[in-house]
């Protein structure tokens, strides 16, 4: 039998546990050893380096050391290449060649989110980052009455956001998002899902909750409105779950995996429950679903609640493909929309559900639909940080350069922060509106 090592791998990737309690995951030598071995294979391969920051950081340490190779870069610079992945997890579907089954076993991106983790027990993240991870905390102050006013005055203000740059590390010309005293959970307080007939598929049931998400419940609430009033539109039972907190994806980059498990053990026996009733859930924002999706079931494999939820959990336009499939979607379309340049994001990519948000936007006549498979490079917070928007902006241009070229009717995104970075980059006082919003206009409801 060959002992000789493959190059590349052409079977389906797989993957592992993180093992965040396994012994030894915590140790920052085994850590270095493992980076020191990844980051050699990658510098070998250079397929990634289009994707983010992450992998030129690496080369240029490679190429500007003594050696030219990864035993010449000082290994406290490796938590520079840690510091610039946001973990979109491109490289580990699209690019990586050596991926799990293949014998080097290389998950880039699990690699990073261990050095986030071991590097926050070390005391790495500043007070920033665990600020504007805190979505809960800092969506429910900046949501009160007359705060919210303030917040929203103060972060248009020039003068305050230099404060907040200088004081604080958050860019002053990064857009950070709007907050709304009337909060999703305010606008549908007395809602009750429609008693239509419930219809279920193969993979179906055909009675929805929605995971509202911190964004949904006090940033822009009209998205999850939208996304309530299209489901129902296809008289589907729809609902707001009601007293979750956030899905964790904000801490998990951060590499809090303490705070992770704290938010898994409050939303996972609620929406656990709505299972067992029968409900399918859904979440407006593409990293959040992929966080009950993919994240906390490679967290805790063994949660058979956990595991529970990830069946039942989907993208609001995969649910409506498979409605579709199933001859149940309303195709009555009152108007069209035109051109649409559709980002596809990053976190919705990884969920290898196909570009299901462009196969139902393109059931709407006269639209036309150019989608663009490239990272915005936002990340949530990375884009908004002192040190990494330059950099962002930089990785979002191609995608700005696509609406530009296409001059658009209308241009959206699945993330509605990646959308908004959009709009930062074109800088021509248009907005972008997300898919389901743009579904609803559609419909005419």
């Amino acid at each position: 039998m060959s002992t000789t090592s493959r190059e590349g791998s052409l079977e389906a990737p797989t993957r592992h546990p993180l093992g965040q309690n396994d012994p030894g995951f915590y140790d920052e030598s085994a850590l270095m050893d493992e980076l020191e071995r990844v980051y050699d294979i990658c510098h070998g391969c250079r397929r990634c380096v289009s994707l983010c920051n992450a992998f030129p950081t690496l080369f240029d340490l490679v190429d500007e050391s003594e050696t030219m190779e990864v035993d010449g870069v000082d290994k406290q610079d490796f938590w520079k290449v840690v510091d610039h992945c946001y973990l979109c997890d491109l490289c580990y579907l699209t690019k990586c060649p050596y991926v799990p089954p293949h014998e080097w076993n290389v998950d880039f991106p699990h690699l990073m989110l261990r050095a986030k983790a071991i590097g926050y027990k070390k005391g790495r993240a500043k007070f920033r980052d665990k600020l504007v991870s805190s979505t809960d905390t800092v969506g429910s102050f900046a949501s009160i009455p007359i705060v919210a006013n303030v917040v929203n005055a103060a972060n248009r203000n020039e003068h305050t956001r230099a404060l907040l740059e200088s004081a604080l590390g958050v860019h002053a010309d990064a857009r950070l998002p709007e907050y709304h005293s009337k909060t999703l959970s305010k606008r549908s307080r007395d809602h009750k899902p429609g008693e239509f007939e419930v219809v279920n598929t193969d993979k179906t049931t055909g009675k929805v909750a929605i995971f509202a998400t911190c964004y949904g419940e006090y940033n822009e609430p009209q998205v999850a409105q939208d996304l309530l009033a299209v489901f129902e539109h296809n008289q589907i039972p729809t609902m707001i779950v009601r007293d979750t907190v956030c899905c964790g994806m904000p801490k998990l980059e951060l590499g809090d995996l303490d705070a992770v498990e704290k938010l898994k053990d409050h939303n996972i026996p609620l929406l656990a429950r709505l299972v067992d009733e029968g409900w399918d859930i859904i979440s407006p924002v593409p990293s959040c679903t992929l966080q009950f999706k993919q994240e906390l079931p490679l967290m805790f494999p063994e949660d058979a609640d956990v595991s529970k939820v990830q069946q039942a959990f989907f993208d609001p336009f995969e649910y409506l493909a498979l409605r579709h499939k199933a001859g149940l979607l309303n195709t009555d379309f009152a108007h069209s929309i035109g051109k649409i340049s559709y980002h596809v994001a990053c976190h919705q990519r990884v969920q290898r559900i196909g570009l299901k948000t462009r196969d139902i936007l393109a059931l709407i006549p006269d639209t036309e639909i150019d989608a663009i498979e490239r990272c915005s490079g936002h990340d949530g917070t990375y884009a908004i940080k002192k040190e990494f928007h330059e950099v962002s902006m930089k990785i979002v241009r191609p995608v700005v350069n696509r609406v530009k070229k296409a001059e658009p009717d209308a241009y959206a995104s699945d993330c509605p922060m990646a959308g908004h970075h959009i709009s930062a980059g074109l800088a021509d006082g248009s907005s972008t509106q997300h898919p389901i919003s743009l579904l609803r206009q559609a419909y005419g409801i």
